[in-house]
């Protein structure tokens, strides 16, 4: 039996995590400086929950509606709770279960924490090399 790879082998450790009340066209310009397509959003509080906000969900909520980029907060539109895996999950589910509720990537949590990122195409291309 081979050892499986795991979450943690192939997530990204430099992700930001932003606050909820920033503008949309202030999370836009920090995306764009960082070339990221998904921001993580900060837990309100203790018993809350970490947020996402994808590019599409930038031009679902925010575009197609006509919204005005400076006057919509990320909270609005954000996901939450976000999907998150952790990072001893083998791969091989973590892309099934990504690839099931229609993901690209998701936050890796460890202990509550937010530790990486882990993308299906981090999975394709730095998981089945042996």
């Amino acid at each position: 039996m081979t050892t499986p790879t795991l979450v943690k082998d192939v997530m990204w450790t430099d992700f930001d995590i932003v606050d909820g009340k920033i503008t949309v066209q202030n999370a836009l310009n920090d995306m764009q400086h960082k070339k990221t397509k998904m921001l993580l959003v900060e837990k309100a509080h203790n018993h809350d929950e970490y947020g996402v906000v994808l590019i599409a969900d930038i031009a679902s909520k925010v575009i197609a509606k006509d919204r005005a980029l400076d006057r919509v907060n990320i909270y609005e539109i954000m996901n939450k709770p976000a999907m998150s895996v952790h990072p001893e999950m083998d791969i091989r589910y973590c892309a099934e279960l990504l690839s099931h509720f229609g993901l690209s990537r998701c936050p890796v949590l460890d202990n509550g924490k937010i530790v990486g990122v882990v993308s299906l195409t981090n999975i394709v291309f730095n998981g089945l090399r042996v």
